[in-house]
């Protein structure tokens, strides 16, 4: 690895093994849609966001483009990238390592999206952009804290961008359009007031994290920041090993995670979950499906299966459970193994039944998630 920011390693966390496995996959496939995690301060959510940011591979870009545009997919390339090279010139490219923006809560929304110079567009005939905090994010990671506190309209303009995977700034009839893909992590203390449902519901995945209290484990942990403090250049080489074989083993899941087929069955089994624990919508099919495929990517697999379905869904339902005065919006996953099997089981007896054809669901209907 090339030198890197003296930042508390992502492999040095101690438990919270659910957020670092919703990091994980929204670095795998940032098409999953972010991650929003919610707990008390002190638990190391900003800690896993930053850390994350220098765990992962450096990326080919444009050298000239302050989009990180992708060198390798000309259809998504900004209006300025493309016409500059759009005519077949190659473009100069270089390694680059993935953005991480803190956007503040204080964020206006011409501050996020950027900004047209109308002035210049109308007197010289230019298209003038001053790229915004999307732009600087595309490709890497957008981090706002008290993600809660953020106005509503602006959340709104980032979890558009997060899941469209592109901005685009009209302004008296003139428009640009640049990529806006990034993994967008937001953190929250519950006790300083909650999202609206129709927000939470766009956030991807979710997890709640709390304090650890095991005695073991929180010595541990205490161990480790006592080391870190102390010499923050040695404890980091210390842990260069696990770093180097985790951000392989994302690098290399980037690379399949395109070719991880679902069947039939999977599909069944998901809208099956979603339909019994009475979720609004379709989105949460849909993220499942792909952090189920980001996840067999990471076990180096290009097959999901329940296990993977029962890892997506852990993270993907629990903030989308209807809320009531009698409700405590939980779902028992010590028993979603259970179910899922047993859902999984009933395409087998529908088939018997003669509901549609297995073996087709089996072999030739094998299919892939659309960017």
């Amino acid at each position: 690895m090339s030198q890197r920011p003296r930042v508390y390693p992502f492999t040095a966390i101690v438990g919270q093994e659910r957020m670092k496995r919703a990091l994980i996959l929204n670095a795998i496939d940032m098409r999953i849609g972010g991650v929003l995690i919610r707990g008390e301060r002190g638990t190391g959510k900003s800690t896993a966001a930053r850390a994350l940011a220098v765990l992962l591979p450096e990326i080919d870009v444009i050298a000239d483009s302050p989009f990180n545009d992708d060198p390798h997919r000309p259809d998504t390339w900004s209006d300025i990238v493309r016409e500059r090279y759009g005519n077949g010139t190659q473009p100069p490219v270089e390694k680059r390592r993935i953005g991480f923006i803190d956007l503040p809560v204080s964020a206006t929304e011409d501050r996020v999206v950027g900004t047209l110079d109308i002035e210049k567009a109308i007197q010289q005939g230019e298209r003038h952009f001053d790229p915004g905090v999307l732009a600087a994010a595309n490709r890497g990671i957008l981090y706002v804290d008290e993600v809660n506190l953020l106005d509503d309209h602006v959340v709104d303009l980032l979890l558009d961008s997060a899941a469209m995977g592109i901005n685009v700034v009209e302004r008296e009839g003139i428009s640009f359009s640049h990529p806006a893909r990034f993994i967008l992590i937001g953190t929250m203390n519950p006790e300083e007031g909650d999202l609206r449902p129709q927000l939470l519901d766009r956030f991807a995945l979710s997890v709640e994290v709390q304090g650890i209290q095991d005695a073991a484990d929180r010595m541990e942990i205490l161990e480790r920041h006592i080391a870190y403090e102390t010499d923050p250049q040695q404890f980091y080489e210390e842990w260069t090993p696990a770093e180097q074989e985790l951000s392989e083993r994302i690098a290399a899941a980037r690379e399949i995670v395109d070719d991880v087929t679902y069947t039939k069955r999977d599909l069944y089994t998901i809208a099956s979950l979603t339909s019994q624990w009475q979720i609004d919508g379709h989105r949460a099919d849909l993220v499942i499906l792909k952090a189920a495929r980001a996840q067999a990517a990471f076990e180096g697999r290009t097959q999901i299966n329940n296990l993977d379905i029962m890892m997506a869904t852990e993270l993907a339902i629990p903030h989308r459970l209807k809320r009531g005065p009698f409700a405590d919006a939980k779902v028992d996953m010590s028993s979603l193994a259970d179910q899922i099997d047993q859902t999984s089981s009933e395409w087998g007896e529908g088939e018997e039944a003669g509901e549609p054809d297995a073996s087709a669901d089996e072999s030739a209907v094998k299919k892939k998630v659309n960017p």
